[in-house]
């Protein structure tokens, strides 16, 4: 066996983290994550309006697993309406996850990725 193969990452599912203003875009947010629940298998679980963890800012968690990526992904960047997205893996690094394995949609917002575990954290999708 290859090092490559040796090495390579095991992908749990996937975080869509789409951050909102609480009092001017929330609700552009809802609607945008209705659809999202409405059109793919996915979990939306539940809006933050405020700091939480590695995120700084409102937003709410869309959970999907890894075959769904494809579907959910190019519906994200074209249809956000404006929001900044960021969608990462969930493997066994929760850091590696939340930068050098993460893709933005929009503007990066400043992640405080030293309240992250190091190791495996966040929620799976369920199966």
């Amino acid at each position: 066996m290859s090092d490559a193969a040796e090495k390579s990452v095991e992908n749990l599912g996937y975080h869509a983290h789409v951050y909102y203003d609480p009092e001017r875009t929330r609700a552009v947010a809802r609607r945008v994550c209705a659809a999202i629940g409405e059109k793919f298998r996915v979990e939306i679980d539940g809006f933050r309006d405020g700091p939480v963890g590695p995120h700084p800012i409102a937003n709410v968690l869309i959970i999907f697993r890894p075959e769904e990526f494809e579907r959910v992904v190019p519906y994200l960047m074209l249809n956000r309406e404006g929001l900044d997205v960021l969608v990462h893996p969930l493997t066994e690094d929760a850091v590696e996850d939340h930068s050098s394995f993460a893709i933005w949609l929009g503007n990066p917002v400043p992640l405080r990725l030293h309240t992250l575990p190091r190791g495996r954290g966040g929620r799976l999708p369920s199966r």
